[in-house]
């Protein structure tokens, strides 16, 4: 699907002192690998099903300077149920599509977590097992992540660091190998913008290792992440 390309570098720029002083420390040997700048949009709206239980909608855009404009969208549900004070559980679906210079297929994910709150920190423990058009076997992910909000006053605004981490446990005939796979880290700033609603605005730092003599690849990026609630109780955030 070619879609009219976009300039993503014009949007992360607005980030692009962090992005100098994070990446030097990311990974070592920065400079030898592939950069890509990109800008990454997400809206996600929760809706009460019960008293514990709400049903989230996500939409996701990712834009790459590599890869000519829009490269990658997910749409999705997610189903959450709160078990215990600070605690939920989820399981849900997402499709994902390729478009533009990303030579990846289109796929089907369906994913469980938890999710743990204590005090300023969130953590979650995610687990996609992936569907692939190009083969049978299913690809599994396992994703753990960890997130710290610094409070600023009392409107909610706040900052934030997160780091998580890719591990994938299998091999599978359609090009998934097992292995340390990535990482993601941001640093940003969450406003509220409206009633019941939260925005994050942050650097991303991705960075996937070099394998089989590859080059790795390290993503510099803008995210932008809206959280709509509507009449649900609020969840803590973090990012996909």
């Amino acid at each position: 699907m070619r879609i009219p390309p976009a300039r993503p570098s014009r949007y992360w720029r607005i980030a692009g002192a962090v992005a100098a002083i994070v990446a030097a420390g990311v990974a070592p040997g920065a400079a030898a690998q592939q950069e890509d700048e990109q800008l990454w949009l997400q809206i996600n709206t929760n809706v009460p099903v019960g008293e514990n239980t709400r049903v989230t909608l996500e939409q996701i855009g990712r834009f790459s300077d590599r890869q000519d404009g829009l490269y990658q969208t997910e749409f999705g549900a997610l189903l959450s149920r709160r078990v215990t004070r600070g605690v939920e559980i989820g399981v849900g679906y997402r499709k994902v599509g390729a478009h533009n210079l990303n030579t990846a297929a289109n796929e089907d994910r369906v994913r469980q977590q938890v999710v743990a709150s204590f005090g300023s920190f969130v953590t979650r423990f995610r687990v996609d097992e992936r569907f692939h058009p190009r083969g049978g076997e299913v690809g599994f992910r396992v994703r753990p992540l960890i997130r710290y909000n610094h409070r600023l006053g009392r409107r909610g605004t706040a900052l934030f660091v997160s780091h998580e981490s890719f591990w994938l446990p299998n091999t599978t005939d359609w090009g998934q190998r097992s292995g340390y796979e990535r990482m993601r880290n941001i640093a940003g700033v969450m406003i509220r913008p409206l009633a019941d609603t939260s925005l994050d605005i942050g650097y991303l730092n991705q960075f996937r290792p070099g394998r089989d003599g590859a080059r790795g690849q390290m993503d510099h990026a803008l995210t932008l992440q809206l959280t709509i609630n509507l009449h649900a109780a609020e969840a803590a955030t973090t990012h996909d």
